[in-house]
């Protein structure tokens, strides 16, 4: 996951890194982690779990927790040199 924004002048981060990464465990692991996606997920009922579908769903339930002022990208590994990007801009 990538924040982009300006840094806070007076903490100097662009964006809380426990901040962010109590938004991943409660959103997204909580969710994803150890799951079967198709059956045990609604994000994935009717959708094809393939890593750029999951990037998308992550994508899309962390913008919602993320204000607008940060751009946000979300990469997902699926072996070591295999990975994808969303957006891919």
């Amino acid at each position: 996951m990538t924040v982009i924004g300006t840094p806070d002048p007076e903490t100097g981060y662009v964006f809380d890194m426990k901040i962010l990464s109590d938004l991943i465990k409660e959103h997204i692991l909580k969710h994803f982690d150890h799951k079967n996606l198709n059956l045990d997920t609604s994000y994935f009922k009717n959708l094809n779990p393939s890593a750029e579908n999951i990037a998308v769903v992550i994508w899309r339930i962390l913008r919602q927790h993320i204000d607008n002022q940060y751009d946000l990208k979300v990469k997902l590994y699926e072996t070591e040199r295999n990975f994808v990007e969303y957006p891919a801009h």
